[in-house]
């Protein structure tokens, strides 16, 4: 079975993204050598593993983190920097399902990652430079109803009042795509630079006390008091474990893999447009629509179009990024025919069948996050922080997140990657065909 770590990446070399340019990495941290004892081993150093050990280093506790590649290597250096609201299932679906407390519960929950993010960026973070407002777009009048009414569900039921809503006229003004008929905008939700807020992230941890691994990929963790974390060259003994790879996590914990499973995303950043920057977008604000197989996309700081895609239904890279993505951008934006791209990159992410995050007791010492579904760069801080917790005895926030309902993929691991190719296949079909 292919590798996740290593199947479109060449080991601890960051993909050449518009994010990585000019970035200084500074040298590679040594990897894990012979036998550590740790109160904590955290097993990714993405924006949840580095949550947790931030936290967990904080209160006092010995933490090791161990990085297959380098700090923010992942998703977590190289996604769309979209700090979005809630989870990925509208708030009125979430509370047909869990009941109108525990749905209220979530709800706050998903605020306060979006408050971590903020806030770590305005006291830690200037260089992400974090911005507000997200909006979500609609390609028909009753997919803009449906936008406007989750916006009143959530004024009227947690006096979230914080979205605007556009009809066709009034969006077209911000959005300058034909294809669009409406939206909202929510004010309460942001954008960023999502390496910058990483490697920020990661200073904040090792100043809190926390020691991190790169290139200590982990073969195998053994259960037990204390736990055994086992790398190429050296290993852990841990009073717990906190599993943080996410799209990346390699096949060791069954549970997880039968629940969470990766898929590629891409981006391209054309050349600074200039003038033309408002020819696309007349607010800088980031921009995500409702096809099954999403587009979103945004302005960078030096006015380059940052879009992006998912996904391919292959587990490998197409050969062409840019050409992959050029076309639904210049059919979205006809403007822009002809603009120069001049990077291109991709990476995974997590999923889950309800697309909500999978939170797991995989043993008494041992707890798991990933599958934030394109929510994750507000939701995988939360997720950490909330297994820092639990690890140290507070298990209630845990437990309430753990209820989200993730089943496992059908098929087993064998078939799990096949099935979804197929459904992406149909559901780029159905986007195509406007169904």
């Amino acid at each position: 079975m292919t590798n996740a770590l290593y199947r479109n990446d060449r080991p601890a070399t960051y993909p050449a993204s518009y994010y990585a340019q000019g970035v200084n990495f500074g040298p590679e941290r040594a990897a894990l050598h012979g036998e550590q004892r740790a109160d904590v081993c955290v097993i990714g150093a993405g924006y949840t593993g580095l949550w947790a050990a931030k936290t967990l280093a904080e209160n006092g506790l010995r933490v090791i983190v161990l990085e297959a590649h380098r700090t923010g290597f992942g998703a977590s250096g190289r996604n769309g920097g979209q700090v979005r609201s809630g989870f990925n299932k509208s708030p009125r679906w979430i509370a047909q399902r869990l009941g109108k407390d525990n749905a209220r519960a979530m709800w706050d929950f998903a605020q306060e990652g979006k408050a971590m993010v903020r806030d770590f960026c305005l006291s830690h973070a200037p260089k992400a430079q974090f911005k507000s407002g997200v909006a979500d777009v609609a390609y028909t009048a009753p997919d803009v109803r449906a936008l406007h009414d989750e916006a009143d569900f959530l004024r009227l039921e947690y006096g979230y009042d914080l979205i605007e809503k556009h009809s066709n006229d009034s969006f077209q003004a911000i959005v300058k795509s034909p294809l669009y008929h409406g939206g909202i905008v929510d004010m309460g939700a942001g954008h960023l630079h999502p390496l910058h807020y990483a490697l920020a992230l990661v200073d904040a941890a090792e100043s809190a006390g926390a020691i991190i691994h790169e290139r200590s990929e982990v073969h195998d963790v053994e259960s037990g008091q204390p736990a055994l974390v086992r790398t190429g060259q050296g290993r852990v003994l841990a009073d717990s474990v906190i599993i943080a790879g996410n799209g990346y996590l390699p096949h060791l914990f069954p549970k997880v893999a039968s629940r969470v499973l990766p898929i590629n995303s891409f981006m391209i950043a054309t050349a600074p447009l200039g003038a033309r920057a408002t020819d696309v977008l007349a607010r800088d604000i980031a921009v995500a629509d409702n096809k099954h197989v999403v587009n979103y996309f945004r302005l960078s700081d030096d006015g380059r179009l940052l879009f992006g895609g998912r996904a391919n239904a292959s587990i490998g890279f197409p050969r062409d990024i840019a050409g992959l993505l050029r076309g639904r951008m210049e059919h979205m934006f006809p403007q822009l025919r002809g603009v120069r791209v001049d990077h291109a990159w991709g990476g995974a992410l997590g999923i889950t069948t309800t697309r909500l995050p999978c939170l797991l007791r995989l043993a008494p010492n041992m707890v798991a996050a990933g599958g934030f579904s394109g929510h994750g760069v507000a939701l995988s801080g939360l997720a950490g922080r909330v297994m820092a917790e639990a690890v140290a005895g507070q298990t209630a926030r845990f437990d309430t997140l753990s209820t989200l309902p993730t089943p496992r993929f059908p098929g087993g691991p064998m078939m799990r990657t096949p099935m979804l190719a197929a459904a992406l296949t149909w559901f780029g079909l159905r986007d195509k065909l406007g169904l």
